[in-house]
């Protein structure tokens, strides 16, 4: 069988301390009107920066109203239109960045991601979760490539809430174990082909960057200290496990992220929060060994993962809830169905069930 390999990269990747400074000299490069969507928070935090480096453009900066959903995108794709934009900025955390490359796409301009937080794989990426209203995942849109520039400072990261950063190490932790489930099925990955080698190896290397200074890099996050290990990390949740989960293929801890979705009380949680419960289920839906899940259970609890489902909002969930969390993680097209095997909703009530239980006993929490 002929095989062929895709693998997807941003055009540009900077990171580093005062990295938002070469806004300066990367901008004109893209043109001259650009829309700038920014999230209200990043609004208030880079107030005095933006115009500063964005001097000698025209820059319409745009707030986000918090939701990727169709009623924002379709306002802003209108309002870059409206001003004949030339490029698209997209400012602030996950949703933000989402947005902003849906809207780029429709309006066929290059697009620059700047994340204020680490908090997911989102930047790298030329797909995009668009939500409801409300913040159920309706779809995945891909668009026709990946952003232009991606530029990362690491200090404001360093100066946001460390929830971000565990919520993005939750994220990035997902990525070498769907790669693996992806590579053993031959299943494609998110451009539509096969996975490569170097897919899988950046994969692998996002989980073992993850394990090896994850816990240093939550210390310097919480006194606000740019240190060798938050740079590491904040590379592995943006560049490794974009890089990895785009072209290295997705599996069961991001469909059971979209079926927690589905229940209003983890609204309040992050992406990764979700997913990192997604990867402690599909440990045991995969039969992995008990080393492993001592060393995944270890790490989450280390820096602070859920690791049961209370702490997603569910204590006491019910059959009827856990059942619509399965039904909707085992649609059809789902990425679930990368494990192999013919994968049922109710496997999936008894991999979280599972998962649960484990993460109560390490607490503490009799049965």
């Amino acid at each position: 069988m002929i095989m062929i390999t895709k693998t997807l990269f941003p055009g540009r990747y900077m990171q580093g301390l005062g990295a938002i400074e070469r806004l300066e000299n990367e901008l004109p490069n893209f043109g001259k009107v650009g829309l700038c969507i920014i999230a209200p928070s990043a609004r208030k935090m880079l107030s005095d920066k933006i115009p500063k480096q964005t001097a000698g453009l025209r820059l319409i900066v745009e707030e986000f109203k918090r939701e990727c959903c169709d009623l924002e995108i379709e306002r802003l794709a209108n309002l870059g239109s409206e001003c004949y934009a030339q490029f698209v900025v997209a400012i602030g955390g996950g949703k933000t960045i989402d947005t902003g490359k849906i809207v780029a796409d429709r309006l066929s301009t290059p697009v620059v991601v700047v994340p204020t937080i680490a908090s997911t794989d989102a930047p790298c990426s030329a797909c995009a979760v668009v939500y409801s209203e409300e913040g159920v995942v309706v779809r995945v849109e891909y668009q026709k490539r990946n952003p232009d520039l991606v530029l990362v400072d690491s200090e404001i990261i360093a100066n946001a809430p460390a929830r971000f950063l565990i919520a993005g190490m939750g994220d990035a932790l997902a990525t070498w174990f769907e790669a693996e489930s992806c590579k053993k099925t031959n299943a494609k990955n998110e451009a539509g082909e096969w996975g490569s080698l170097t897919a899988y190896a950046l994969a692998r290397l996002c989980y073992e960057t993850l394990l090896e200074y994850g816990l240093a890099a939550l210390v310097s996050c919480k006194a606000n200290a740019v240190t060798p290990a938050l740079e590491h990390v904040i590379e592995a949740n943006t560049l490794l496990s974009g890089l990895g989960f785009e072209s290295g293929g997705i599996a069961m801890a991001h469909s059971i992220h979209n079926g927690l979705t589905a229940l209003p009380q983890t609204h309040n949680y992050y992406h990764g929060e979700k997913v990192a419960l997604g990867v402690l289920a599909s440990l045991f839906l995969n039969d992995k060994s008990k080393a492993l899940i001592d060393e995944v259970y270890s790490f989450c609890a280390s820096i602070g993962l859920p690791t049961t489902l209370a702490e997603l909002g569910l204590a006491g969930v019910s059959p009827d809830e856990l059942k619509k969390v399965a039904v909707r993680t085992c649609i059809e097209g789902e990425s679930i169905h990368h494990e192999g095997g013919d994968i049922t909703p109710q496997m999936v009530i008894h991999a979280l069930l599972a998962a649960d239980r484990e993460g109560q006993r390490r607490k503490g929490i009799p049965s």
